[in-house]
This record gives structure tokens, sequence and C-alpha cells, in this order.
């Protein structure tokens, strides 16, 4: 596609929609980040968004997908439906310390930057509200419970330390671990007892030494969430929470076989029984479709960004995320959009502070602006247009 913009009046009302909305925008993202809320419980937070975009004209439709805190909001009756994915989930302990506020925010500012332009641009703008992205899959939920039927494109904008525009995530197992054996007074009769934080322990050494011989890319990293009791009781019970992330989901199940040896490993050598289950569905690694992520990156380019070179963005994996199942089945993009951190990245405190600042307001604009865009763009292209119908339909078949 050209560099040179085809539709200079829907980007210009897309601009002025999301300039009029700045301050509900930035008033949203504060005041998401003011009451974090966990995975599958964030109801104040979720009824923000439907409030704003309910008194911005949207069609809200919730709950959706047998999810308390999921939402579908739309606008316009085109046939082309643009999806538009929400977080606003937040992290134990440490709040919006990945910025979901910011992505949020940024969502409905580009769905109401779209609204503008619905009718001139044939489209649906269809902003989804998707709880559970650090733990729990939301997406994944929801695709699989028919949320995404009929989006012909799905996009989203995340917060980090630099602009990435097609950023390589990892597939992720989320897996929880527990060791049963049997109680005993750990004096006065150890004999008696089969100590399941013995089994954890050899379980993570054994997983220790599995690290020497993984495959490049892959990962494990882990707690351990119950290590008994009290130091007079043997343990008979404990229990790990593992990460298993790897490029590839090939790659993935391969290491699953793997771990999955050094955790029954743990069991017999304690004398211990085990049961592994799974936490969240399985996240899938990002597949940036190549036609939007080049629009995007024109799109924040001319807002005056520099986002990584496309052989830099891809030698350094992001973390994962269930955006990547949406982005397997739909043509998407989950690009990264900069804020000044002070050399903070995510999942630290000091992010979270930065997830309020004055770049992170800028971002919540810049980015609502290059989403919108991005969209307008190819959706006034009809090459990519036909190509966007044209997938929907088959996959709708």
């Amino acid at each position: 596609m050209s560099d040179t913009e085809p539709v200079p009046d829907a980007v210009s009302a897309i601009d002025a929609a999301i300039e009029a909305a700045r301050s509900d925008l930035i008033a949203l993202s504060h005041s998401l980040h003011a009451e974090p809320e966990l995975a599958f419980v964030e109801f104040r937070s979720a009824a923000k968004l439907v409030d704003l975009l309910r008194g911005r004209g949207f069609e809200v439709r919730t709950p959706v997908a047998d999810l308390a805190t999921a939402f579908v909001a739309d606008y316009g009756s085109g046939e082309l439906i643009i999806g538009l994915c929400a977080e606003y989930d937040a992290l134990p302990g440490i709040g919006h310390a990945c910025g979901h506020n910011i992505i949020a925010a940024a969502a409905v500012g580009a769905g109401i930057g779209l609204a503008a332009v619905a009718d001139q641009l044939g489209i649906t703008v269809r902003v989804l509200g998707t709880p559970a992205e650090e733990s729990g899959g939301g997406k994944v939920l929801m695709l699989e419970r028919g949320a995404f039927a009929g989006i012909a494109a799905a996009l989203m904008v995340h917060p980090g330390p630099f602009d990435v525009v097609a950023p390589v995530s990892l597939a992720l197992a989320d897996l929880a671990i527990t060791f049963t054996g049997q109680e005993a007074h750990a004096s006065a009769a150890p004999e008696f007892g089969r100590n399941a934080g013995d089994a954890a322990t050899i379980a993570q050494v054994a997983i220790g030494l599995l690290r020497q011989h993984l495959a490049p890319g892959q990962q494990l990293h882990g707690i351990v969430a119950d290590g008994g009791r009290a130091p007079n009781i043997v343990p008979g019970q404990a229990e790990l929470l593992y990460y298993l992330r790897a490029p590839s989901t090939a790659a993935l199940d391969d290491l699953l076989d793997r771990a999955t040896t050094c955790f029954l490993a743990g069991a017999v050598g304690a004398g211990c029984t085990h049961e592994i289950r799974s936490v969240s569905p399985t996240y899938r690694e990002l597949v940036p479709d190549p036609i939007l992520a080049q629009v995007y990156r024109e799109q924040i380019g001319s807002l005056g960004r520099r986002p990584l070179a496309p052989d830099v963005e891809r030698s350094r994996p992001l973390g994962s995320t269930d955006m990547g199942n949406i982005t397997t089945v739909i043509p998407g993009i989950h690009p990264i959009i900069g804020i000044d951190t002070d050399g903070a990245v995510t999942h630290q405190p000091e992010f979270a502070v930065a997830a309020i600042g004055p770049s992170a307001d800028r971002a919540v604009i810049d980015g609502a602006r290059a989403l919108a865009r991005t969209v307008a763009q190819v959706a006034a292209d009809p090459g990519q247009r036909d190509r966007l119908l044209a997938e929907a339909a088959e996959r709708a078949g």
C-alpha cells in the first residue's frame, strides 16, 4: 500500500473526534489506574468503559461469552466489522504495571474516532472488552464462545518502554502443579510422613537442571504457592505455579513434555502423588498481519514516533498475550506504544507510576489515532477491504 493517505477527510474527522474526547479518555485511563482490578473481577473497570461508549452512541451488550466483565460495543452498520480490543485487568500487588489502563483508553478512543467515519468507510466499529489477559485468557474464551464471530480485523495497542510495530511474543502454558503426600509430626514421627514440599523442591531442582538443555526461546519460571503450614508438620500438600514459554506452539508442546517429566520426578522422588492443571488456556504466539502492521508503521510515524526497525523488533520477545490466539485466526496487530519509564519495564512498580504520566496520556491519544487511521486506510483500499471481507466470509463458512 502507498504511504499516501487515501482518505484525508476521514483522517481529519477521526483526529477531531479523538481530540474532542481527549479529556474523557485521559480521565478514563487515570480512573482505571486508580482502582486496579484483577482477572475476571474487573466490574468497575468494565463499567467505566461501557458508560463512556454508551454515552457516545455505541450499542453495548454485556455480559458476553459467559464472562461477567466482558462486553461488546458496536457503532455503525457497515459490512466490514473491525474489532478493537480493550484490556483492563491489573496485576496482583502492583496494579497497572502493564499499563492496561492505557490499552483500554486507547481502544475506546480509536472506537470513538472510527465512529465519526463509520458510514463514510462502510464499517461497523466493535470495541471488545476483553478481561483477564494477565491470567485467565479472556480473549481465548471469547474467541471460543463466538464473541469474535464476523470480525474482519482485530487491533489493539499496548504500552512499553519504546515503540514496536510487530512485536514477537511467546506461546504460553500457565500451570498449577499440586503435590499430595502425608502429614505427620516432623519430629516425633517423621517416618510416617510423605513430604509434598520435598516433592516441589525435587521438581524445581529438575527444572533448574533442564534449563541448560532448553532450545533457544524456551523459558520456565515459577513460584511456590503453597509449601506447607508449619515447620513441625510434614507438608501433606504443596503447590507450584509455573509459566512455560516458547517461540511457537510446537516448541511449547515440546517444553511441556519435558517439564511434565520433571514434575513427575518430584512426586516419585518424595513418595507423593501429583496433579497438573491449566490455570489459563494456552496462549499462542503473535502472528501480526503484515499489511495492517505496515500501515500502522506509517501512521505512528506520521505522529512523530520512531518505532524500532523490523530487524530489531524481532530480536527480543515481549512476553506473552492472549491476543496471539486472535491473530492466528483473524488478521490483527498488537503494537507497542512507547511511554517514558525512566528505565522501568513492564511488571515493575515504577512502570505502574509511569502509566499515568504525561507520556502515558500522550500514548492514549497517539495510540487511538494510529489505530483508527490504520483502519481507515485499509477500509478505503478496495483490494485490502475485499481481502478482509473474503477471509471473514471464509471463516464464517
